[in-house]
């Protein structure tokens, strides 16, 4: 599959708006690249605001977590799906947001063996539960949030990130997504 963005043959248009060529300058500009999950949605414009409007708002909109932890819940989330493309982007991202790669490669293996506070082993252990068995989530999964300081609006976010990154887990895996190569060699 070299050179491609996925295993299918869908291409990024070349009609992109003047908005999408501008949101695809700002990633070069602020990331150095533009990341291969917007490329492969660009052969649909109207999914790729869908997409991009979804993941702003979820990791870089108003939220009591942290930019680092929302990461980090991705990282959990793709950790248990074996998402390559997001344990690559987004373990890098864990990796700078923190300056710590050891974290960054903890997360991505296994988070339970990370130096975490309980709180954030609280969000993770959410996080993976509602990954593995989103049917046995009840009402003290989330007492056990609050009990560890989250609010009622942390665990929205906390239950909307880990949703998205399980969706954008599943179709990078069907579409088998490659991540950009320079999240290899970001923040080591």
């Amino acid at each position: 599959m070299t050179g491609k963005l996925t295993a299918l043959d869908l291409k990024p248009s070349e009609n992109l708006s003047d908005g999408t060529k501008a949101y695809f300058a700002k990633c070069e500009e602020k990331l150095g690249l533009v990341p291969n999950v917007l490329l492969s949605y660009a052969f649909d414009e109207k999914k790729l605001r869908a997409f991009t409007d979804m993941y702003n708002d979820l990791m870089l909109g108003d939220s009591g977590l942290s930019k680092l932890e929302r990461e980090m819940i991705a990282v959990a989330v793709s950790s248990v799906n074996h998402c390559f493309y997001c344990l690559t982007a987004h373990g890098a991202a864990v990796r700078q947001l923190s300056g710590d790669p050891a974290l960054g490669e903890m997360m991505v293996m296994n988070y339970r063996v990370a130096d975490l506070t309980p709180k954030q082993k609280a969000m993770f252990d959410f996080a993976v539960k509602l990954t593995e068995t989103p049917d046995r989530i009840e009402e003290a999964d989330r007492q056990g949030l609050r009990d560890a300081g989250f609010s009622d609006r942390d665990i929205w976010d906390i239950a909307s990130v880990v949703g998205f990154f399980n969706m954008s887990n599943r179709v990078a895996a069907a579409v088998d997504m490659r991540p950009n190569e320079e999240y290899h060699k970001m923040a080591r």
